[in-house]
């Protein structure tokens, strides 16, 4: 995990990388991204029950810009913190025939001070099982914090988990004003 946040700052910092969110100028003095200490706790086995449907369940996330973004829902996962259980849904493109990967955004209780107001994100790579390692240490903060010309999903209501998920990115100098 401390190698593959070293990796971030560095990808985020290269003079030639087109998916870097800081602005080509601001790349010399990113300051490098804040995070929680990596915490065990916080990475748990989660089960994905499928969307049970002939057809793709679409629906609408808002963005940060006000707009929609259609996303598939993929299912639901499951998964326990402490002794609470919880779900999360999870999503996908919705122009992807073959989803590899799944897209859980979310909120918790950290969203008022210490991470974005509007929620962090977890990508998952899909598995033949349906059984997934869902480690919050790899929560992220959408582009959008770092650079407003990106539109990010704002997580929907019902990912919003009522804990404080002290684990992944958080607030630091690197992200803009208006996400503090």
């Amino acid at each position: 995990m401390a190698a593959f946040r070293v990796d971030k700052n560095a990808a985020f910092r290269a003079p030639g990388n087109e998916f870097s969110p800081i602005p080509s100028a601001d790349r010399g003095t990113f300051p490098g991204l804040t995070y929680y200490a990596i915490d065990a706790k916080y990475r748990v086995p989660a089960f994905l029950k499928e969307e049970q449907t002939d057809k793709p369940v679409v629906i609408e996330l808002q963005t940060s810009q006000n707009a929609r973004e259609r996303m598939r829902r993929v299912g639901s996962l499951g998964f326990t913190l402490g002794t609470t259980a919880y779900t999360l849904t999870a999503f996908a493109d919705v122009k992807l025939r073959t989803i590899t990967r799944v897209f859980v955004p979310f909120g918790d209780l950290t969203n008022v001070d210490a991470t974005y107001k509007g929620g962090r994100y977890l990508d998952l790579d899909r598995t033949p099982t349906g059984l997934y390692d869902l480690d919050f240490n790899r929560a992220y903060h959408p582009y959008c914090v770092y650079n407003l010309s990106y539109e990010c999903p704002v997580p929907p209501r019902e990912n919003r988990l009522t804990a404080a998920i002290l684990a992944g990115e958080r607030l630091g100098p690197s992200a803009l004003g208006a996400a503090k």
